[in-house]
């Protein structure tokens, strides 16, 4: 498992983030997006990524646009949540680390934050 950056606990699973590639960061943290958004919706991805990151949702959509989301796609839904289609939700990866000074730990937060989330096959 530690080639891997995976780990049974939360906090074994930061240090071994920490060892990773950023490609291998912006990979899972990207993967982990659309898997949550597959099983407990879009809504929930977004939400997670506001508090781990600590975004706001105007900095969503100001991360969407650097990430070349596109905003013709951003939007809320009936009950005014914020929303962006599942397929277009990779585009908050490097949108996070072109808008923010420390993208990077706010991925690491992300994935760490969604711990119990994560598949082991």
């Amino acid at each position: 498992m530690a080639s891997t950056g995976l780990s049974a606990d939360p906090k074994e699973y930061r240090k071994r983030l920490a060892e990773q590639s950023d490609e291998q960061i912006d990979a899972w943290a990207s993967e982990l997006m659309r898997d949550v958004a597959k099983r407990r919706g879009v809504i929930r991805v977004l939400t997670d990524l506001r508090k781990a990151a600590d975004l706001s949702e105007s900095d969503i959509e100001r991360v969407f646009a650097s990430g070349n989301g596109p905003m013709a796609s951003l939007g809320r839904d009936v009950e005014g949540r914020q929303m962006i289609p599942a397929v277009a939700l990779y585009a908050l990866v490097p949108g996070v680390r072109a808008e923010t000074p420390n993208g990077r730990d706010r991925l690491i937060e992300y994935l760490v934050e969604n711990f119990d989330e994560l598949v082991y096959v």
